[in-house]
């Protein structure tokens, strides 16, 4: 089965607008979807995207659906972001996973984001071994520490 491809579409910066404009306000979507913010390796301006964390074994990730985006680069030169919803925020710390720790919070992902599956060639019910092969494709960062 081929996957999609990631294209920013007009509709998908409407998604992301209404989506936005809900998490500033504190009104959520859905409980795991927060405001993340980071800032750009190039600009140095602060970037803000929603997104859905998965929460596995008391721990939190943040899930690359769309592939090695721009937040994804800008990510791992800060080595931090920004979560937030209304007038709560935190700083938290983040580590890039390898593929083995990556599959099974990318099945997770899948299963909890059903709109993100064509973007996959795993299915929600497939082996983590073919979720660790598709890991590279999806990079997945742990929330490490809060920053203070």
């Amino acid at each position: 089965m081929a996957t999609k491809t990631f294209r920013m579409s007009f509709p998908r910066r409407l998604g992301n607008l209404v989506v936005y404009l809900l998490l500033t306000l504190g009104i959520p979507p859905d409980r795991h979807m927060y405001l993340m913010s980071v800032r750009g390796r190039k600009s140095g301006k602060v970037h803000s995207t929603p997104l859905t964390l998965v929460e596995r074994n008391q721990q939190r990730f943040l899930v690359a659906p769309y592939g090695e985006v721009d937040w994804v680069r800008n990510v791992r030169v800060a080595g931090e972001v920004t979560l937030s919803r209304g007038r709560r925020s935190e700083t938290v710390k983040v580590a890039e996973l390898n593929p083995t720790d990556s599959a099974p919070v990318l099945r997770d992902y899948l299963r909890q984001v059903s709109i993100v599956r064509p973007y996959f060639e795993a299915t929600p019910d497939s082996p983590l071994s073919v979720f660790a092969e598709e890991a590279p494709r999806h990079p997945v960062f742990r929330v490490v520490s809060t920053s203070g």
